[in-house]
């Protein structure tokens, strides 16, 4: 008995294409989708406050890499590639979103109806906080070496740790307005982190607000 053999890449399509399929079905289907929706390992109560403001991340990365495996566009036949593309720029944006604490929380509260992420309105009325954004931009602006930003990097980064572990608070607590205002104060603590990582001397910084 002859047997009919069929092309090598339309076999590794056909065995492929199943694992796509309940991928996109379960993400198109799920009527309350949110970034948490891809991980349900990682984050498997979803957003706060049922889940935790904080994620592991390395958890994450690992999921988002399998997700990635069975999604991704070259695996699958041309009349699924649109789709296939779609879903995993889905993917990619959840876990972009997800493992940042900054982009994280804002998104977090525009699920909320509240946009901070573009809003340059969106600022902290803190004299003192103000003050302190200000000089460390000074002191940066001032320095002649990297061995200088040790101790400013040293300090920024606990300012941050700080901000996250208020921001896992007022979430858990579902105090928005607090929330808001910490994502915002976060966004100077990472805004002068970048400074501190791009320095060049007597090269000017421009904190975004």
């Amino acid at each position: 008995m002859i047997r009919s053999i069929r092309p090598a890449a339309t076999r590794v399509r056909a065995s492929l294409t199943p694992s796509y399929l309940p991928l996109q079905t379960r993400f198109q289907s799920a009527s309350t989708h949110t970034h948490y929706t891809f991980f349900p390992t990682t984050l498997p109560s979803g957003p706060p406050p049922q889940g935790s403001f904080s994620v592991d991340t390395t958890a994450l990365k690992r999921e988002f890499l399998q997700l990635q495996a069975r999604a991704h566009p070259d695996l699958h036949p041309p009349s699924e590639k649109k789709k296939a593309q779609a879903l995993s720029a889905r993917i990619n944006e959840a876990y972009k979103t997800l493992q940042s604490p900054l982009l994280r929380a804002q998104y977090l509260l525009s699920l909320r109806g509240i946009e901070v992420a573009e809003d340059e309105t969106a600022k902290v009325e803190d004299p003192e906080l103000l003050m302190e954004v200000l000089e460390t931009r000074e002191q940066i602006e001032e320095a002649q070496s990297e061995d200088d930003l040790v101790d400013m990097k040293k300090v920024n980064e606990k300012r941050i740790e700080e901000s996250v572990g208020v921001l896992e608070e007022t979430f858990r607590e579902d105090d928005i307005d607090r929330a808001k205002e910490e994502a915002v104060k976060l966004r100077y603590w990472i805004n002068i982190k970048e400074s501190l990582d791009a320095w060049e001397r007597g090269k000017p910084v421009v904190l975004q607000h």
